[in-house]
């Protein structure tokens, strides 16, 4: 009886959020703008759930839950903990600065403030490291489904790609908030569910070493410090510059709009997601007392053999939310970005005969997005690797251009595009070099080496941000006085008012 709630419960919540997305697209009206930044109208209530769907997602539950309970509280709950940081820094220095520059994907800060070639470079990194974060979701639901409705990996991971793309395509960033919303609210009540079941049925045992008084977690790199600072930071200032959360911030219908779905959605990417992080600290040793060995990620294991099958179902959909709600934003995103800054289509009011052609390529690549996360989910079946690659690349090589072209005068376009190619190859070559991320065996891309150990694991994401920050500084300040950085660092300021 279980397995078919189970099974009946999942395929209705696929299908009902299929309907609701395919339903959403009357809003598009046949605009392009309506259909990457919702017509740059969501009100606080759709632009805060939708900013918290994005950074919920199967890194801050299923990385969460495994992280916790084989680590430690401060290994699985930096991750909730980093997003939610994320969306407060963006709240306080970027949200309303953003909004009012009325752009419609985050690369066209660059162009505004730098040139068209910063625009093009930022834009191939976004666009690499999102079909890393699509895959890493895409990796999560084909586990789920062949755990719980018995498919193989290969037919879930089509399946959950088929179902986002069909309405992603089909509505835009409209369908994206609505069924975010929802979404959002099934991942809150799961949580909040799951917490009061395991709390009230076998007590919260936490050990004061693991648990969230063991600072020893963020000091000592014997305890992971290292590891569990750079996941803070990669999440915490590396998803700034992430295309799924500026694109909200755009959508919202004022500047004001945008700094509060910030921080509420702060504050429930923290309800979600430490609820996680505690349960996962007694989990091992309930399921030690019940016999039973997990096989797969311990939530999965808690799901199948601890938890009543209702609550079973709604913590599954809570997941299966999750991994959408983050799908859905990666592949319009990237989509947008690869037709709007990377072929250069513009938005255009006087459509011509096949109607708005930025509209018609975004669609179209959004098929070529969603077939290259399915093609990396299928050779790479690991959600940790990929997730946290496409978030460091962004803290590597991004951040520090978007925060100098906002709020330092003397930032020039070189410097800018010195700190992205410097910045993001620097973490590269760490990544192939290194035998762990995160303490994730590197399965990707690893060159065996006696140079760098497990031991260095955490450092180069500290690391290269910081050769990009010198590389944008001392740029910058070289260039700043030469006529061709002058002549261009004028029109682009220019420009920075007048984007369309």
């Amino acid at each position: 009886m279980s397995e078919k709630i189970l099974f009946w419960g999942i395929l209705l919540f696929l299908f009902a959020t299929l309907g609701i997305g395919v339903w959403a697209a009357k809003q598009v009206k046949g605009d392009s703008e309506n259909y990457l930044v919702a017509g740059r109208g969501l009100v606080l209530p759709l632009a805060a759930a939708t900013l918290m769907a994005q950074s919920v997602d199967s890194n801050a539950t299923l990385g969460n839950t495994d992280l916790a309970a084989e680590f430690g509280f401060w290994s699985g709950a930096s991750l909730p903990l980093g997003l939610a940081l994320c969306l407060f820094l963006t709240a306080i220095f970027f949200a309303k600065p953003m909004n009012r520059m009325g752009l419609i994907t985050l690369p066209d800060f660059y162009r505004v403030k730098y040139n068209r070639q910063t625009e093009f470079i930022a834009s191939i990194l976004m666009v690499l490291s999102f079909s890393f974060l699509l895959a890493g979701n895409l990796v999560a639901g084909g586990y789920l489904f062949q755990a719980f409705l018995g498919t193989s990996y290969t037919a879930g991971v089509m399946l959950l790609a088929i179902i986002v793309f069909i309405y992603t395509a089909s509505g835009g960033l409209f369908a994206v908030a609505y069924t975010d919303a929802i979404q959002v609210t099934i991942a809150l009540i799961g949580s909040l569910a799951l917490f009061g079941f395991m709390g009230l049925t076998f007590g919260i045992e936490i050990n004061a070493d693991t648990g969230p008084l063991g600072f020893q977690q963020l000091t000592d790199p014997a305890a992971g410090a290292a590891i569990n600072w750079a996941t803070l930071l990669a999440l915490g200032l590396g998803d700034i510059v992430a295309i799924d959360f500026m694109a909200r911030i755009f959508a919202a219908d004022s500047p004001e709009t945008a700094q509060r779905a910030c921080l509420i959605g702060s504050f429930g990417t923290v309800v979600i997601g430490v609820p996680f992080s505690l349960i996962a600290l007694s989990a091992p040793q309930i399921l030690q007392q019940a016999g039973i060995t997990p096989n797969g990620p311990i939530l999965y294991a808690l799901l199948n053999g601890i938890v009543p099958p209702l609550l079973s179902l709604l913590v599954i959909v809570a997941i299966l939310s999750a991994s959408l709600s983050t799908a859905d934003g990666a592949i319009l995103g990237t989509s947008s970005v690869l037709a709007h800054n990377i072929l250069g289509i513009r938005h255009d009011d006087r459509h011509n005969a096949v109607g708005d052609r930025l509209l018609l390529i975004t669609r179209i690549m959004a098929f070529v997005i969603t077939a290259m996360g399915v093609f990396f989910a299928l050779r790479i079946p690991q959600t940790g690797v990929l997730l946290l690659l496409a978030f460091d690349l962004g803290f590597a090589g991004l951040l520090v251009p978007l925060a100098g072209g906002l709020y330092w005068p003397k930032a020039t376009w070189q410097g800018a595009l010195s700190c992205i190619v410097l910045g993001s190859l620097t973490r590269l070559v760490f990544f192939v070099m290194m035998p762990t991320t995160f303490g994730i065996e590197n399965t990707l891309l690893y060159i065996p080496n006696n140079i760098f150990t497990e031991a260095f694991d955490g450092f180069p994401t500290l690391i290269s941000p910081l050769v990009g920050l010198a590389a944008f500084i001392i740029v910058s300040n070289r260039t700043r006085g030469t006529r061709v950085g002058r002549d261009r660092q004028i029109l682009a300021e220019e420009k920075q008012t007048q984007l369309y």
